[in-house]
């Protein structure tokens, strides 16, 4: 999924800037869109929820160590 990658990749780059809806309209995904890749992203275990600033995804401990 194209999407997904691309809203990982602005997850990454947006280390809590945004919250995780304004991020998915910042790549030209609706709401609806973003909480798909949300759903997919915390079932393969690549995200988890916890408040970071504004946004509440982060990425799991062992995805940012490969994301260094």
């Amino acid at each position: 999924m194209k999407n997904k990658e691309r809203y990982y990749k602005a997850l990454i780059e947006n280390d809590g800037q945004l919250n995780e809806i304004d991020l998915g309209e910042k790549i030209g995904l609706d709401e609806d869109e973003t909480r798909e890749v949300i759903s997919r992203l915390l079932s393969e275990h690549r995200i988890e929820h916890s408040e970071n600033r504004h946004c509440n995804y982060s990425l799991n401990k062992t995805e940012r160590k490969k994301s260094r």
